[in-house]
């Protein structure tokens, strides 16, 4: 990753700076002291909220995947995405000996091609399944053979009388938003859900993105998602 030094730092705030001090000279000039002390603190909030935007790192990501879902470019993207993140926030950790960093992401969202498959993965991307506990509906879009999360979400998500299910498949689902659950997606073991028929319609507003239609049985996969399962 380039290094930025002081030079170039200088010029980024000097840039960063320009457009609200060419706004403040001209609204400056002409007005009366009231009128002057109103315009310096719209301008200083102004700058406070476009610093805080321009140098987080969620906002630009906030921003790009707006623009993604207002072209339906694919969720490939989004995906590089959230590795970007994860290197970004440490969540990736170095092992003894490498030179770098190997990116690793959690929750299936994966971008490696998930084959051959095994046996033991009983469901596929696109089958419509209900949640035994929770009874929300939703879709699968993708799975990991065991439990793939950060080391310290495993602790508290299951207890030592689960351990086990650690072990077992899960699987990231896009939760049907017509069961007004609350959230909007789910990592969960293969013990906790079912498949269920018949039920078509999942709302939600990343299906066109994973999704181009319904055979009947289950969704059919874009084409940048069947490269990464193409056994389901």
């Amino acid at each position: 990753m380039p290094q930025i030094n002081a030079a170039a730092a200088l010029q980024i705030s000097m840039l960063l700076f320009a457009l609200p001090a060419q706004y403040f000279i001209s609204q400056w000039y002409g007005t009366d002291s009231a009128k002057r002390s109103q315009i310096t603190e719209r301008i200083i909030a102004s700058w406070s909220i476009s610093t805080r935007s321009y140098f987080s790192l969620d906002a630009w990501a906030d921003c790009l995947k707006l623009w993604l879902s207002k072209t339906r470019t694919c969720l490939y993207v989004e995906l590089l995405i959230l590795h970007f993140r994860n290197w970004y926030y440490g969540e990736n950790k170095t092992k003894s000996g490498d030179n770098a960093a190997k990116p690793r992401s959690y929750l299936a969202a994966s971008t490696h091609v998930h084959s051959p498959k095994p046996e033991y993965i009983k469901f596929r991307v696109g089958q419509v399944i209900i949640h035994r506990r929770f009874g929300y509906s939703g879709v699968i879009v993708g799975w990991d053979v065991k439990a793939n999360t950060p080391e310290e979400q495993l602790q508290p998500r299951y207890p030592p009388v689960k351990q086990d299910l650690k072990d077992t498949p899960h699987y990231r689902i896009l939760i049907n938003k017509a069961n007004g659950f609350g959230k909007s997606t789910a990592y969960v073991s293969e013990e906790e859900i079912t498949v269920i028929m018949g039920l078509e319609v999942v709302h939600h507003p990343d299906m066109e993105t994973y999704f181009s239609g319904y055979d009947g049985s289950k969704y059919i996969m874009q084409p940048w998602l069947k490269k990464l399962y193409p056994h389901d």
